[in-house]
């Protein structure tokens, strides 16, 4: 999974250099972005099937794969943070989530911009680069730094996303909307967001990072409260104490 990635990532570098001159020059990049992501993928799905012939591979931009193996599959957002990606911002991500029997099992969340990668295995615990991450010890709102995403143009629930962010940010410290899942949840993990809801996300936005963040010893739900986050595209999650009183929060906002 991490040499995957790291393959990736150089083409990524390579064309976010290429796009932050584009952006500088006022050109419509979108299609370079679509190629960039395309790539991404393409450069993920080979090394990956090579790796482990016979897994399934479910893909943001080619969808799912049917493998001759049928208790694996590989779960992959090839740029998670287009947008960013397009106005040459360095926040975005590769995601990589292995399946099994349902299940994640092995996860990895890469940044090409800071090259940092998140990683975690069941039971193992979960780690950036070499070092052990815990989630954030705080347990006061008021000092509690919140992660979320703001539903855009043709997406999500806009009306129903304002009412949940007049019920959370009174109440906390900061909200901070960074425009990349993938980041957010590996930044949960990591300690350096306290807590973190989105509705309306797909697979592969979520699934390496409910595993990072379980197993820095955080908990996770849907947004709701539910148990299948994953099938759901929605998550709240932090560790124990936050991610009950942001629940709290959502809940009230209904």
């Amino acid at each position: 999974m991490s040499d995957a990635a790291r393959k990736a990532a150089r083409g990524l570098n390579r064309d976010f250099g290429e796009l932050a001159e584009l952006q500088v020059a006022k050109k419509a990049p979108a299609d370079f972005v679509s190629a960039a992501d395309l790539k991404s993928e393409q450069v993920i799905f080979e090394a990956l099937s090579k790796a482990r012939p016979g897994y399934g591979f479910l893909g943001e931009e080619r969808g799912m794969i049917e493998g001759t193996d049928k208790t694996h599959t590989w779960i992959v957002d090839p740029l998670d943070g287009t947008t960013n990606f397009l106005h040459a911002i360095p926040h975005f991500a590769i995601n990589i989530a292995l399946q099994r029997d349902g299940a994640v099992v092995a996860a990895l969340t890469h940044n090409p911009a800071t090259n940092e990668t998140f990683w975690a295995e069941k039971g193992k615990g979960a780690f950036v680069n070499d070092k052990r991450l815990r989630v954030a010890a705080r347990t006061r709102m008021d000092e509690a730094v919140v992660a979320t995403g703001i539903p855009f143009l043709g997406h999500g629930q806009h009306a129903r996303f304002l009412k949940e962010l007049h019920q959370v940010s009174q109440k906390v410290a900061g909200v901070r909307r960074f425009g990349s899942a993938a980041l957010d949840l590996a930044w949960v993990a990591a300690g350096r967001y306290d807590a973190y809801w989105e509705r309306d996300l797909s697979a592969w936005d979520l699934a390496a990072g409910v595993l990072l963040v379980t197993e820095a010893g955080g908990t996770v739900a849907t947004a709701d409260g539910g148990d299948d986050v994953v099938a759901s595209g929605s998550i709240c999650a932090g560790n124990t104490e936050i991610q009950r009183q942001l629940l709290e929060r959502l809940r009230a906002a209904t």
